[in-house]
């Protein structure tokens, strides 16, 4: 078995895109996208006089709030280029906490198993489960631009 899979299996529940496949998409949720390239990314989040900024590389992307931008954030690190957000924004600090936890719980993982290989090797292990995660992020889709609202009004009849 490849080291990429047995660290994926070890994750479990933890892995980002199950999270991101059973608690986020079968939810009511908006379609966000990034113009960062596919790889690993090194996030900043900014507060200016403007509000909240993800800086990713030389792009900036205006969020409404800091659990907007600690979200996005862990999806520009894989390098995902669309992604669902949640429209409910009262339970995104839960989730960017939990999306955290995983991609930290991941490095501690990776830095485990690969102990005693290169620095190269380590890279390598860590791109492949990154491009991992984006393809299965990708099979998950972003969802619709905006969510549907479903609201059944009564009309006079004429």
């Amino acid at each position: 078995m490849k080291l990429e899979t047995a660290i994926r299996n070890e994750l479990g529940e933890k892995w980002i895109p199950h999270v991101y496949d059973v608690q986020i998409r079968p939810m009511r949720t908006r379609s966000f996208e990034f113009a960062i390239p596919e790889r690993e990314n090194q996030p900043e989040i900014l507060h200016t006089l403007l509000g909240i900024e993800l800086k990713i590389g030389r792009s900036r992307f205006s969020c409404p709030d800091l659990a907007t931008a600690r979200y996005l954030s862990v999806f520009a690190r894989i390098g995902c280029r669309k992604v669902a957000v949640p429209y409910d924004i009262s339970i995104l600090p839960a989730i960017a906490d939990e999306l955290e936890t995983c991609w930290h719980r991941m490095l501690l993982i990776i830095e485990k198993d690969t102990k005693s290989s290169t620095v190269h090797s380590q890279a390598k292990i860590r791109s492949a489960l990154l491009r991992l995660m984006r393809s299965e992020i990708a099979k998950s889709g972003a969802g619709d631009a905006m969510p549907l609202f479903d609201t059944s009004t009564k009309q006079r009849e004429n």
